[in-house]
């Protein structure tokens, strides 16, 4: 089952909006609020690659209050 972790950067006062609507998402596995350069971290999970890749590239980014975003793709070894 393919994996990411994904940090998210929002608009100043929208984190909470940022995290709801993460939280709302069924392939969202985690979401921890962080102090620092990123605002969210997040652990998502899919079925297959393709849906993992649309989430990440669709899915985050219509997210109202997402500002940027970087994507760790984790792979087994």
């Amino acid at each position: 089952m393919p994996e990411a972790f994904v940090l998210f950067k929002t608009e100043p006062t929208k984190e909470r909006e940022v995290y709801m609507a993460l939280s709302e998402n069924e392939s969202v596995a985690e979401v921890h609020v962080l102090y620092g350069e990123f605002d969210l971290l997040v652990r998502v999970s899919s079925d297959d690659a393709k849906n993992l890749a649309g989430m990440l590239i669709q899915d985050f980014r219509k997210i109202t209050g997402v500002r940027e975003t970087q994507t760790m793709i984790a792979v087994d070894y």
